[in-house]
């Protein structure tokens, strides 16, 4: 097998995944801050979603998809999907030999730096919220917070529906939010799914501007730059466009068009990948 030099290791692109479509929130981050490097992107847009499916199923599923961007020839993986990143990611890092992040710790390290009177909510599907992982994280750097969840199941929907600034999505918004609000006193707020971010205007209008509202999708562009910065990973040389792959397990050409509004690029080629 020939051996791969540094430059050519550097020019490998990162493998990005997530349960669907939230992930291309963490795609457009990294285009964003990492404008040199390439992404393959995987969405499991069949079995999606997996917030109410058991830490046995996610991590079946994430190492399924893992050894496809694997390859795929990536030379990093992003967990762009905050249930797979709770419950799945250390049997990934256990389980494969490129660096490997999720979107829960950058979210909480960013969590714990913003707050100031050690309140914090955490929004997110029902398999985050009940793995505690974003409170034990937070509770590492600052043992004194109090962290609130909150399971918000109908935004993914509402977001894939393109319901951004609907009636019934400012319904949700305050009967899911407004007692983290008045009641838990919360002055920050992580938006703990990847389709969140996507709410984040109308959130932060609909709550007010006392509260602080996390994105861990930015925060974890962030954190791979570092990442592949330590590990002397990082891609100095220009790409086309055209060089990001875009993979899904179904209905594709929704999945393109949905990517291509998010991203704002024109994508003109999803491939579909069934995962065995």
């Amino acid at each position: 097998m020939e051996m791969k030099n540094s430059e050519d290791i550097r020019n490998l692109p990162v493998g990005v995944f997530d349960s669907g479509v939230g992930g291309l929130t963490v795609a457009r981050e990294i285009f964003r801050n990492l404008p040199n490097e390439k992404i393959i992107y995987f969405g499991d847009t069949a079995r999606v979603p997996y917030g109410n499916k058991t830490k046995e199923t996610i991590i079946r599923y994430s190492k399924q998809i893992a050894n496809f961007l694997l390859s795929q020839g990536v030379k990093a993986i992003v967990v762009a999907c905050n249930t797979a990143s709770a419950l799945a990611l250390n049997e990934l890092k256990d389980s494969i030999d490129v660096p490997v992040i999720g979107v829960v710790e950058p979210g909480a390290r960013a969590a714990a730096a913003a707050t100031k009177n050690g309140r914090i909510g955490v929004i997110g599907t029902e398999g985050t919220i009940s793995s505690g992982l974003y409170s034990e994280f937070i509770r590492k750097i600052r043992p004194d917070c109090q962290i609130f969840g909150q399971p918000c199941p109908l935004f993914v929907s509402l977001v894939e529906e393109g319901m951004i600034d609907d009636e019934v999505t400012i319904t949700m918004i305050h009967r899911y939010l407004d007692h983290m609000i008045e009641n838990d006193d919360i002055d920050t707020l992580i938006l703990g799914c990847t389709h969140y971010p996507l709410l984040r205007t109308v959130i932060a209008r609909e709550i007010g501007d006392a509260v602080t509202l996390v994105n861990p999708a930015y925060e974890t562009a962030n954190a791979l730059k570092a990442l592949l910065e330590h590990k002397d990973l990082s891609n100095d040389t220009s790409f086309d466009l055209s060089d990001h792959s875009f993979f899904v397990s179904d209905g594709a050409l929704k999945f393109q068009q949905f990517a291509s509004s998010v991203l704002e690029l024109d994508i003109q080629n999803t491939k579909l990948k069934i995962l065995e």
